[in-house]
């Protein structure tokens, strides 16, 4: 979340009075962010504090509504990251609703898993992990590519990017691309740009960043045997839950 609305968002409910009903919690935060923004209020683990969703973020906010806390809340006797948890929740719900016709993806559909994987084409580590697409697809996981030009909008690799999602043959024009040759020049309505923001609202900062079916986010380069250990034990927990 902008540092700058946090700053005010910190500044404005330390100015109201008890804020312990989560309704007028929310509709004195949606007060300053906006109506539209998809704000949701509730328990945290730590006492005295209430969580607090802005959008794809979480913060936490004293119960009196004097303080705003913005950071990662880790449970020390258990080492689990309390706040990525929360936020793996939203990943989560956004990968549902994800249009994967917009997404370029190796291997079958029925596959036992699906990642969808945030990547540059000239990151090392993604070409890396391009080189070993089929392996992942033994393995039993699809790869599903969304587009995160580290650059930015309107950068080399962006450019580069939208005439992949613009060929006429996309598996192609990626290959082509992470092997470190230019792809033949195209354009369209691509949906490069709105990936990129969509990568940053939930937290991804480098590439490849990996995204699992329950919203966790892995970063960095994980080789396909170990990748798919990972993502067994997932689904046994979430069994087990």
């Amino acid at each position: 979340m902008n540092r700058m609305l946090v700053g005010l968002l910190a500044l404005w409910l330390a100015g109201t009075v008890a804020a312990d009903d989560y309704a007028a919690v929310r509709e004195r935060a949606a007060g300053l962010v906006g109506e539209d923004a998809e704000i949701a209020v509730a328990e945290s683990p730590m006492d005295g504090m209430l969580q607090v969703r802005i959008g794809s973020d979480i913060v936490y906010m004293s119960d009196d509504g004097r303080f705003l806390m913005q950071g990662r809340l880790w449970d020390l006797d258990t080492r689990e990251d309390l706040t990525d948890t929360a936020r793996s929740e939203i990943r989560r719900e956004v990968l549902q609703t994800l249009d994967h016709d917009q997404l370029i993806s190796f291997g079958p559909d029925d596959a036992e898993h699906e990642i969808v994987v945030f990547t540059d084409v000239d990151c090392g580590y993604c070409r890396r992990l391009h080189e070993q697409i089929a392996e992942y697809n033994e393995a039993g996981i699809q790869v599903s590519y969304a587009a995160f030009p580290r650059a930015g909008v309107g950068s080399q690799t962006f450019h580069k990017m939208v005439s992949v999602w613009c060929a006429a043959d996309q598996h192609e024009a990626m290959t082509i691309a992470k092997a470190g040759e230019t792809p033949d020049p195209a354009n369209c309505d691509s949906p490069v740009a709105e990936q990129y923001r969509l990568g940053q609202a939930l937290g991804v900062t480098g590439t490849p960043a990996l995204m699992t079916a329950s919203g966790e986010l892995i970063p960095g380069y994980v080789p396909p045997g170990d990748l798919r250990i990972r993502l067994d034990r997932g689904t046994q927990r979430a069994s087990a839950e």
